[in-house]
């Protein structure tokens, strides 16, 4: 089985003062990008961002399917994906996903709910995706 989604970006203009848009092929995020939106505080989204959404929710879905799986479905999983970017000589560098993610999951102990955590972290696509950068993990049972 092979499943192709698909997103696009345009860009118009000298990088510095350029702006661009990214659109997802589902249609549901069609905005503005620019190197404000990505090293300052301009409007609009950015990389760095979208990443940290595609891993947030990848992982989610893979905590759930593991603990599902185990028996122990989530009652709610909450994850933040914060993705650092760094000037390194190189260039600009993604550096560092911390993923957070807070989940309620009747019946199960705080000791294993850390090794599935775990495991998701290992596991999910988008983690598997990004190996070249660091990514750690802060879990915690409520």
């Amino acid at each position: 089985m092979t499943i192709t989604r698909t997103a696009e970006a345009f860009w118009a203009g000298p990088v510095q003062e350029g702006s661009g848009s990214i659109r997802l092929g589902s249609g549901a995020f069609d905005g503005p990008y620019s190197v404000k939106s990505r090293t300052a505080d301009g409007k609009g989204t950015n990389p760095e961002e979208l990443i940290g959404g595609a891993h947030a929710g990848c992982y989610s879905m893979m905590l759930s399917a593991l603990l599902s799986g185990a028996g122990t479905p989530p009652k709610s999983i909450h994850t933040t994906a914060k993705v650092q970017l760094e000037r390194l000589e190189a260039g600009l560098t993604i550096t560092k996903i911390l993923l957070s993610t807070e989940a309620e999951v009747p019946g199960l102990d705080a000791a294993r709910f850390q090794e599935v955590a775990e495991e998701a972290k290992k596991n999910c696509p988008v983690s598997r995706a990004l190996t070249g950068v660091q990514i750690e993990l802060a879990a915690k049972l409520l």
